[in-house]
């Protein structure tokens, strides 16, 4: 059956390529959720005063990948502590959420969170947010599938941003 979840896991550039190679994953759209402005632009949401959160749409036959798989894809994706951005990326565009489609994807969304906080995996509280998914805006066509069409600034980003050293402390 094909599904939609939606998260929000800072730049958006660095969101996509960890769902985009698994098998069940249909697609992975880069753009904007969570705000008030209809249709906003990249300058829009980078401007700060949207409300909007760069996020990833993603589309997968859950015949094949499991919500609860792409949930724990996501969290390893994440500083789950921070609530001033993810890594370099700073602002409330850049903040973590889980948008939820239904009551199963909500409630899946809470006890993977709930775990983590009791993992002692952070000493500090998780305070990613769980929220109805919201109209999600595909975001402008340079920015869809930007790890394939930019491989080196991709690259560059990523690596200045500290995402990956993170990732291998907390997750190995």
């Amino acid at each position: 059956m094909i599904q939609k979840a939606t998260f929000a896991g800072g730049c958006f550039w660095c969101m996509v390529r960890p769902f985009d190679q698994w098998d069940g994953v249909k697609s992975v759209i880069s753009g904007y959720t969570g705000g008030h402005l209809e249709n906003p632009t990249y300058e829009d949401v980078k401007a700060g005063t949207t409300g909007h959160y760069e996020a990833v749409e993603i589309i997968y036959d859950s015949s094949i990948i499991a919500y609860e798989d792409i949930l724990k894809i996501y969290w390893q994706q994440i500083d789950p502590t921070d609530d001033g951005g993810q890594f370099q990326d700073r602002g409330d565009s850049y903040r973590t959420a889980v948008f939820y489609h239904d009551e199963d994807q909500r409630r899946l969304a809470e006890d993977y969170k709930q775990k983590l906080g009791q993992s002692g995996t952070f000493s500090k509280p998780i305070v990613t947010k769980i929220i109805p998914a919201a109209e999600f805006y595909a975001a402008e066509d340079y920015h869809q599938n930007f790890y394939k069409k930019n491989e080196q600034e991709y690259k560059e980003d990523r690596a200045k941003s500290g995402r990956d050293e993170f990732i291998e402390a907390v997750w190995k």
